[in-house]
């Protein structure tokens, strides 16, 4: 090993350092340089080696090879002048073009370095998997995604023949064809599925020195290609199911222009979709806010917005509601509603429903036409008895409504989906009214039907009976149904057994029992047990502030039942029937009504006074007896007589009002209806 000195610390000196410290045949003594800071001194110091500001101090030192760098010619020519020297002196000229050697050298490592690095990051970084192998079949590049693909991450696999690890492996066919495959299946040993391109290596004189392979793990392909597969059905359905839908639909992105439309939104607002496509969601607006702007800056849905839209000011009701996606919005979609087809819609399922309740004779307390606080005060009544199971006695003269009253009582309560058997007790013979109402049992009598018969009673267990002038029932009847009320039970004709019921019994009558009572035509015990909750229904003389609205309702009523179109009725009409005492109640004006829609031509469509027939008055306040006492009579007789005048003159002075009366005469309107009932006050 040569023992070297350098002379001057410079940029020279320093690479020779460097270079020498990595020779295995030279050994560095020490670096000269006048002056202590220079870089080579720096480092020599660094590493242990020796310095000096002047070479004459390290002569003693064994030298082999002295390497000057400085270029001056005075320390060049004093190291030429020493006496028995043992060293070789290296100009400067050479020294320099060492140094330029070796730095050349440097920046090539790190060239090549660098290059290496670059190659390790794409392979690391590629989403393919990569092997290549030499000409002996082993692996000399596998990166990380092959690894994976592969299973082969724990296992070091650079140098090892290619088979050992992968025994299917198709790259050293590749070693000896030559030829390139492309786009290659194969399945792994861990049963995945890879496309593949297998290359072999070439080098400039054309010998074959390795296999490269880049491959990709074929699920992923499949399933993105499902994925997108699935994505464009879903879109088709979504468009087909648009465009088939009835009801206009208009979809917008999130900055609120417009990205569908389908044909119903073109028939509903006669604007095309190239008119809506990239606009604003106010472009179809004639009239009002646009509710996609609205939601679009809430994120919140709207319900049942009225708008007018498009170039024809469509009267519309709109739905819309936020489209989001993981939590973004995406944009909002619309429903909108023509009201013109709403309107007739709910008028025809108006009449539908009013065609419904005549076959099936079914009505409720929205089908109780009045605003009068009689009538109102007798549907809160009729509301109450609806919600209990006791006997309801309904009151009023004929043709005020005390059957609609029942189907609305049995309607509101809860045996409303059970069987409602009406039986008017006037209308059926004496002789039969017991066998309809109980039934019979077989040979109770000629003519018997064979098996015998269930009763009405029977019929309607469960459920509800509607006993229509109940004052009109025989001695006999009466106690009979007594029973049915106290033991909940009936006896057929011609039978012996009891047989257990449970009926709500709803009964009506016109006549005063009271009076029936005192005459001993009609059983006192009974009437206690029917007369539980009684209603009385008001005449329509005291309640005449209903007349439009039921004029109105009846009207529409006789419109199916003609055939006919009428629209209404005029107000000096109302006015004129307001004038007379209505003796036959709604009864009376339905016939009036619907014998003036007979005789109005077809091109005429409201009822005036000329259409209305001639009206006389029957009913009117009878003459007030004589307050003077009879002295002939009880002293309960002649309170009876004095009260009864009394209500008779204050109801001429209230005109009827019968709220007005009771509030005059400071009695309760119930008390006053019992009163008027009981002394028979028309």
């Amino acid at each position: 090993m040569k023992n070297v000195i350098i002379i001057g610390a410079q940029k020279v000196g320093t690479a020779l350092v460097k270079m020498i410290e990595k020779s295995n045949a030279l050994k560095l003594v020490a670096v000269i340089d006048p002056e202590e800071q220079a870089p080579a001194i720096q480092l020599a110091q660094s590493k242990g080696i020796r310095t000096a500001t002047d070479w004459k101090k390290i002569i003693d030192s064994p030298i082999d090879v002295v390497i000057e760098t400085t270029g001056k010619e005075e320390i060049f020519s004093s190291l030429q002048e020493v006496k028995d020297r043992k060293w070789v002196i290296i100009p400067p000229s050479v020294a320099v073009l060492i140094s330029n050697l070796m730095e050349e050298q440097e920046n090539l490592i790190n060239q090549l370095s660098s290059q290496s690095r670059q190659q390790d990051l794409v392979l690391s970084s590629s989403h393919d998997g990569m092997i290549a192998i030499d000409q002996n079949r082993k692996i000399t590049i596998m990166n990380k995604s092959a690894r994976m693909m592969t299973g082969l991450q724990s296992v070091s696999a650079i140098g090892r023949e290619i088979t050992e690890l992968i025994p299917n492996s198709e790259l050293p066919r590749i070693l000896d064809t030559g030829k390139t495959e492309v786009n290659k299946e194969q399945v792994l040993d861990n049963d995945r599925k890879i496309i593949t391109t297998r290359t072999p290596m070439i080098d400039d004189n054309g010998k074959i020195i390795g296999a490269f392979a880049v491959f990709k793990d074929i699920t992923e392909v499949v399933e993105m290609a499902e994925e997108v597969t699935s994505l464009k059905s879903v879109q088709t359905m979504l468009e087909a199911i648009i465009h088939s839908s009835e009801e206009a639909i208009t979809v917008v992105d999130e900055e609120g222009k417009g990205l569908i439309v389908n044909p119903a939104y073109t028939r509903l607002t006669g604007l095309k979709s190239e008119d809506i496509y990239g606009k604003p969601a106010t472009t179809d607006i004639s009239e009002g806010e646009s509710m996609h702007m609205r939601v679009l800056r809430t994120r919140k849905p709207v319900r049942g917005v009225r708008l007018k839209v498009g170039p024809n000011r469509r009267d519309v009701i709109v739905n819309v509601a936020p489209v989001i996606v993981d939590g973004k919005l995406k944009g909002s979609v619309g429903v909108i509603h023509d009201m013109s087809e709403i309107q007739s819609l709910t008028a025809e399922l108006q009449r539908a429903r009013q065609i419904i309740r005549t076959l099936e004779a079914k009505y409720t307390f929205s089908d109780i036409i009045g605003d009068s606080k009689e009538m109102q005060f007798a549907i809160d009544q009729a509301k109450l008895g609806a919600t209990t199971p006791a006997t309801v006695l309904l009151r009023g003269e004929s043709g005020t409504g005390k059957e609609l009253f029942a189907h609305a009582i049995h309607n509101s309560s809860n045996l409303k989906y059970n069987k409602f058997v009406r039986v008017n007790c006037a209308a059926i013979s004496e002789s039969l009214l017991e066998s309809e109402l109980f039934g019979y049992e077989e040979g109770a009598f000629s003519g018997a039907r064979k098996g015998g018969k269930r009763g009405l009673f029977e019929e309607a267990n469960g459920g509800s009976i509607f006993l229509d002038e109940i004052g009109e029932l025989s001695s006999d009847t009466q106690a009979k149904l007594l029973r049915v009320l106290q033991e909940n039970e009936i006896i057929r004709v011609g039978g012996t057994k009891a047989i257990p019921i449970n009926v709500r019994v709803i009964a009506a009558t016109n006549v005063n029992l009271e009076k029936r009572i005192i005459d001993g035509s009609f059983r006192e015990d009974l009437y206690y047990r029917i007369n539980r909750l009684p209603i009385f229904i008001p005449p329509l003389r005291e309640r005449k502030e209903d007349l439009g609205k039921l004029c109105n309702h009846l009207i529409q009523k006789l419109n199916q039942d003609y055939g006919r179109n009428i629209e209404g009725i005029t107000e000096a009409a109302i006015n004129y029937l307001e004038g007379y005492d209505w003796p036959g109640n709604v009864r009376e004006l339905e016939n009036v009504l619907g014998r003036a829609i007979i005789h109005l031509s077809f091109h005429e469509s409201w009822i005036d006074v000329h259409s209305i027939p001639p009206l006389t008055s029957k009913i009117g306040v009878k003459n007030q007896a004589s307050h003077t006492p009879i002295n002939n009579r009880s002293l309960q007789e002649q309170v009876e007589h004095f009260e009864e005048n009394l209500i008779r003159s204050t109801l001429a002075q209230c005109n009827g009002n019968k709220t007005k009366t009771a509030r005059t005469l400071e009695l309760s309107l119930r008390n006053l209806y019992y009163k008027i009932d009981k002394y028979n006050i028309e």
